[in-house]
This record gives structure tokens, sequence and C-alpha cells, in this order.
């Protein structure tokens, strides 16, 4: 049965207090909802006309402000590809697309929302390609784990050294400070043993923890920001050259 907007927001101040996102998540979960059938008769026009369905159930006395309010929310979901116009077809017709599918709930559009915050311009290309979907899922403990195992891939893989070498182990070998192969012998002492630090410390605090006993992670802030400090790191090995 398809779940009206007033069934999920029973109150109505509440949904005129709503920002034009959590509306359109809140219209989302009523599209899909519907049947095949319903679905396929979604138009702009019709949604917000005076006496729609869709401001049922609130009282006559907050319809109008409503109407405006659950507009904006619709245009948010056209402007983020959750909803579009129908090919070959004029005026207001819309369908869900295959994104908006996916979001059955407001729980699946807010993650959504704090993934669409991630940098993917400045973030490694690597990262980006694989963590995009772990983070629309909300699985950050996931994203976070990844990320370092890739940075623990990327060192084994330039350093040239065997799969018996891991974790923290790894680093201080691939970046000792005298016999590393991915130091950098431009800069000094201080500056090398500090990069075996960074290297061994980031793997030891966020890769390894999650491998051992589960981790709570579940600010999305915090996972994008650890993406970051990931990223970083991978691009300094991109940027070493083997030493003998």
């Amino acid at each position: 049965m398809a779940k009206q907007i007033h069934q999920i927001v029973p109150d109505a101040e509440t949904l005129l207090r709503l920002d034009p996102e959590d509306v359109g998540a809140v219209i989302l979960e009523h599209l899909n909802s519907l049947t095949a059938a319903e679905r396929e008769q979604l138009n702009r026009y019709n949604f917000t006309l005076p006496g729609a369905a869709t401001v049922a159930g609130y009282s006559p006395t907050y319809h109008e402000q409503l109407r405006r309010v659950i507009m904006e929310g619709w245009m948010w979901l056209e402007r983020e590809g959750l909803i579009a116009p129908k090919p070959g077809q004029q005026y207001d017709w819309v369908f869900i697309t295959r994104r908006g599918e996916q979001m059955k709930t407001r729980i699946d559009v807010a993650a959504y929302r704090k993934a669409s915050v991630l940098p993917r311009k400045i973030l490694h290309p690597v990262l980006a390609k694989q963590v995009e979907g772990l983070l629309i899922r909300g699985d950050y403990d996931t994203v976070v784990f990844q990320a370092f195992k890739e940075v623990e891939v990327a060192v084994r893989t330039k350093a040239k050294l065997t799969n018996s070498d891991f974790g923290t182990d790894l680093m201080r070998k691939a970046f000792h400070p005298e016999r590393g192969p991915l130091r950098d012998p431009r800069s000094d002492g201080g500056e090398r043993q500090a990069t075996s630090d960074l290297f061994a410390g980031a793997i030891g605090l966020f890769k390894n923890p999650q491998s051992h006993r589960h981790v709570d992670l579940s600010n999305p802030d915090e996972c994008i920001e650890l993406l970051l400090v990931a990223s970083h790191l991978l691009r300094i090995v991109d940027s070493r050259s083997l030493v003998a």
C-alpha cells in the first residue's frame, strides 16, 4: 500500500520546517511506495494541485504553504537526478530514475546525501572508484578499511615487496630512512623518519584495528576526513621512485 506524505510526516508544521532535501526524501519515499501503474502517472503539475492527494490528510489551513514546500522538495529530486522528465513526453510527466528507485526510504536518501559531499575531484582516483557505492550505503567502517588497504597494496607494489610484508612492518620497511626503497634521498634524515612514522601510524591506527575488531565508525564527516588522509598517502606513493 502506498505511503501518503501525511503518513510519513503526520504534522504539517514539521513538514514545513524541513529543508528542501529532506522534503525531497519524504516525497521519494512516497513515490517509491506507489504501484507501477501509479508511477507511470507522475506529473509535476498535478502533484501539487489544490486539493491533490499530496496535501490530503493535512488541515486546509496549511495547504498553500505545503504545496510550495513540496514543490521545493520535488525540484531537489529533479536536480539530483532522482526523478527525470519522461522521454518523448510533453509538459511535466516524469519517471523515477534508476538511482531514485534504489532509495526506498528517507534513510537511503540521507546516506546518498552524505556520500554526495565527497570531494571526488580531489580524491585519489583509486579511492573515488572503490568507495562511492559503500558511502551511499552508509558502510563507513568498510570505506575506511578499504581506503587504507589500498594504501597498503600501493606501498607493497611500488616497493616491490612480498605479500608476507604487511601492516606497520611493511610501512617501516618501505620507508626506512636509510634502507627503504621508497625513501626520499633528497630529504634529510628527520623528514625520512617522519614519513616512515606517518605511514606506519596511519596504517596502525586506521587500517589495522578494522582488521582485528569491530570499530564503530558512524560519522560520515570523520569517514571523509580519513579518506582524504588515505588519498594523500596514495599521492605520496605515486610520487616516489624506487631507490636501490
